[in-house]
């Protein structure tokens, strides 16, 4: 549908070989803060097609041999039982998470770091699972005045307090569960402790958005914008570039506003700065992976859409805040973008007005544009998927692919043994209906093997869906947005 814009093999080999370049340039020894995510980049991949969202773990694959992994976690975190957004698990238990997967890719994962440690209770009982698991924990403590108060941090009560990680390898990947986890101080305190054993080492920075390379406005960079509206985040030209060598790049606020305490504790630790401004500290190349610049447009005003509707339904489930909307809001004006551009969200609002009752719609990857209806059956979700797979397959809107004698059992089930109030399928239990009907009817076989072909579609719903139902979509890599409205009028919604 949104076709190729991003040239993924091309990303694999330039970031690799520029990371080696940066390993080379201090001496054969880098610290690489690593920001966003290593694993599952959705967000990349929607807005630069062609990404794949495993590139970057893929990337480091290629270096496995000179890197190593710290995984480092704000202790606070640990304390106040932090949990990640997308995947509902808090941060103490993704660093096991992380730990398996690094593992997976067969690079090699050397310890982590406690960061802002002060004794919290949590983290001491934390600190003691993971060594019991074979994992070596170091402690990183609490700076006064960090970042400013340079002439106590770059001293022995500063940096010099904390527990000097042992690294093996030439490249050291320091990443971590969320942001606020204490990656680039972890660099910068190793930095300091290298500096007073002789040990020649620098740091590096790699965060695929904003795109420096790309213009400030650019939709790729303002759906960067809209992703963290919950952070704050601005995008702004590198002021610090710009004067030293008169190019136009751009940067983040926060990196802008820090780079002066980082400057001058680089010249405390090192002799001098390596660096003449934030965006000489990157090594994101993925702005010169970009083959079609129209498709990547398109897919990011796209996103900024997604974005908006996830802002609004946060808010309305109390998560979020109206700040964000109106940040977003102002994203949209600014790109003359407008919820209408989602042709889901008409199908599927008039759809519900139409039949008085939640409903759902989906645009394919050919454009054609599929509804699902709420029943007494099913739920509008899983009408939907029944109904996209129909349609993929070439199968007629009224042959039956799931037997009522199948659908009955799992309804009794459901409301008179499991005590819940709704009898009609959630899109999983759907999916196990129609792979049961599938043994015996080649139908049903061939409607279950169009579930791949979702992957990149369009779907919204006409209400807030369940956790449930949110997964589902996201394991078939659907991209969903929803109104900002439940189902129900009740209080409790789960």
């Amino acid at each position: 549908m949104t076709g190729i814009g991003f040239d993924n093999d091309k990303y694999l080999k330039m970031q690799s070989e520029h990371i080696q370049e940066r390993i080379n340039s201090f001496g054969g020894k880098l610290y690489l803060e690593f920001g966003g995510k290593l694993f599952d980049d959705f967000h990349a991949s929607r807005v630069l097609p062609g990404f794949k969202p495993d590139s970057k773990i893929n990337m480091l694959v290629k270096l496995k041999e000179d890197a190593e992994i710290i995984i480092a976690i704000n202790a606070g975190d640990i304390e106040k039982n932090k949990v990640r957004g997308d995947l509902g698990i808090t941060y103490d238990m993704d660093v096991l998470r992380l730990i398996d997967a690094f593992r997976g890719y067969g690079l090699f994962v050397g310890d982590v770091v406690m960061t802002q440690y002060s004794d919290q209770p949590a983290a001491i009982a934390y600190a003691k699972k993971l060594e019991s698991l074979g994992i070596k924990v170091y402690h990183h403590y609490k700076i006064p005045g960090y970042p400013a108060n340079i002439s106590l941090i770059v001293s022995d009560d500063g940096f010099g307090r904390n527990e000097y990680i042992e690294t093996t390898h030439r490249l050291v990947v320091v990443t971590a569960p969320g942001p606020g986890s204490g990656k680039m101080a972890t660099c910068l305190s190793q930095l300091y402790h290298d500096n007073k054993r002789g040990i020649k080492s620098g740091y590096a920075k790699f965060e695929t958005f904003p795109i420096w390379n790309l213009p400030l406005k650019h939709p790729v960079n303002m759906a960067y914008e809209a992703a963290t509206a919950d952070l704050n985040d601005v995008n702004m030209i590198d002021p610090y570039h710009l004067e030293a060598y008169g190019k136009t790049t751009v940067n983040y606020n926060r990196d802008v506003e820090v780079f002066p305490v980082l400057n001058a504790m680089f010249k405390s630790i090192l002799g001098e700065s390596p660096y003449k401004s934030p965006t000489d500290m990157g090594v994101n190349m993925a702005g010169n992976c970009i083959i079609d610049d129209g498709v990547c447009t398109s897919a990011s005003r796209e996103e900024i859409i997604r974005r908006y509707y996830a802002a609004l339904c946060n808010r309305r489930a109390g998560n979020g805040s109206d700040a964000e909307v109106l940040k977003i809001e102002l994203i949209m004006e600014q790109s003359g973008i407008s919820v209408s551009a989602r042709k889901v969200v008409g199908a599927a609002n008039l759809k519900a007005e139409l039949t008085g009752a939640p409903a759902a719609a989906a645009e394919l990857n050919d454009g054609s544009v599929i509804t699902g209806k709420t029943s007494s059956l099913l739920g509008a979700s899983s009408a939907l998927l029944l109904n996209c797979v129909k349609k993929l397959a070439g199968i007629p809107d009224e042959a039956e692919l799931i037997s009522p004698t199948i659908i009955a059992p799992v309804q009794k089930l459901k409301t008179g043994v499991l005590g819940n109030h709704n009898p009609r399928l959630h899109t999983d239990e759907l999916l196990i209906a129609l792979s049961i009907c599938a043994v015996t009817d080649p139908k049903a076989a061939k409607a279950l093997e169009m579930l791949p072909r979702l992957r990149g579609c369009e779907v919204h719903s006409s209400v807030m869906l369940s956790e449930v139902d949110k997964n589902v979509f996201r394991k078939l890599g659907v991209n969903l947005t929803c109104e900002p409205k439940y189902q129900t009028q009740k209080l409790f919604h789960h």
